[in-house]
């Protein structure tokens, strides 16, 4: 619960005002599990509280560990699972979040999207991944412990859509970056998008961490064999709707274009992204495809891209004005790199 949550909450149980901040250091400073251990309220507070409420946290019921350090986590989130992944990399370490059992997007190379969808997250389900994953994880440790080896970033880049679920993902921001919460800065968190539209755009009022758009094709026709979304959130109207706010302050705005192999990765691609993206603020993420067995919508095969190929794309964008990075693909041998979550331990699947 956020801290206006958490006032109305005591003062619904006719408890101090003061009650609520109180609450907020145990959950978010203290990161108790019990309210047992709230130990300045009152023990007739306490006994109310565990009547209505409970803290909520959970450990996770699997850890995988990567040759290369990455760890992907197993939440029971009843009556599904999902899946987070924790990433070390040298004086960071970056945690991706699911925000959703599944997804409603059913993106075509995604595994997580064509495993259908299961349900929302709450808020608390979402910060749950952060303080167990600290709790467990054997090389972090809580993050109010400078020196160590802590969780620098969060990506909300798990399974799900979080503009499909962004009122508990809104919360879950703001739990992270108010006083009264974790305090993060939020330069230190991205939520990705595929591009919902009404969505997006609260999200840009309300909260000031970056936002990565999820774009993989400049070419309409080719982006919907990929993206059902782009029948009803055109990639031109995404667009649109970016170039109307100011991405040169401290929040970041990025693209993630995944490579497919004869389909999206040639320099005419390169040409028209670079013409997609004139005079936005941005930065673009190329990202290896994992096979994985997808198709496009009319049946073509999704392949990896060659290294020359992908060489050539961030090069021609680097030199036409566009940041392009190829971003390191981690814990493949666990499923764990980009569109590789499934749940695979979902009921019934």
């Amino acid at each position: 619960m956020t801290l206006e949550q958490l006032q109305a909450l005591c003062a619904a149980e006719v408890f101090p005002r003061f009650a609520a901040k109180q609450l907020c250091d145990w959950l978010y400073r203290h990161r108790v599990d019990s309210i047992d251990r709230m130990t300045n309220l009152s023990l007739a507070q306490r006994a109310r509280l565990a009547e209505i409420a409970y803290v909520g946290r959970h450990a996770p019921v699997n850890c995988q560990v990567s040759k290369d350090g990455t760890k992907k986590y197993l939440f029971e989130v009843s009556p599904n699972h999902i899946e987070t992944v924790y990433i070390p990399d040298a004086d960071r370490a970056t945690l991706c979040v699911s925000c959703q059992a599944g997804c409603r997007m059913n993106c075509r190379f995604c595994s997580t999207g064509q495993n259908g969808f299961h349900g929302n997250l709450t808020a608390g389900d979402i910060l749950n991944q952060l303080f167990e994953v600290e709790k467990y994880a054997p090389d972090t440790h809580a993050i109010t412990q400078p020196g160590n080896n802590a969780i620098t970033n969060i990506v909300f880049m798990g399974m799900g859509e979080p503009m499909d679920n962004l009122d508990a993902v809104l919360d879950a921001c703001r739990v992270l970056t108010a006083p009264w919460g974790l305090g993060w800065s939020p330069k230190r968190i991205t939520v990705s998008t595929v591009g919902v539209i009404p969505a997006m755009r609260r999200f840009i009022a309300e909260c000031q961490c970056h936002l990565a758009v999820s774009l993989h094709n400049p070419v309409a026709a080719e982006r919907e064999r990929l993206m059902p979304v782009q029948r009803a959130y055109p990639i031109d109207e995404v667009l649109a709707l970016l170039r109307q706010y100011d991405w040169n302050g401290q929040r970041r705005l990025s693209f993630e274009y995944t490579m497919f192999r004869g389909l999206n990765d040639d320099l005419d691609h390169a040409r028209r992204l670079v013409d997609a993206l004139r005079g936005l603020e941005c930065r673009v993420n190329l990202i290896r495809f994992h096979e994985n067995g997808a198709r496009t919508a009319d049946g073509m095969p999704l392949g990896t891209s060659t290294p020359s190929a992908i060489s050539a794309f961030e090069s021609y964008l680097n030199s036409h004005g566009v940041i392009c990075t190829l971003r390191a693909s981690r814990g493949q041998d666990i499923d764990a790199a980009c569109g590789l979550l499934a749940g695979k331990n979902t009921r019934g699947k």
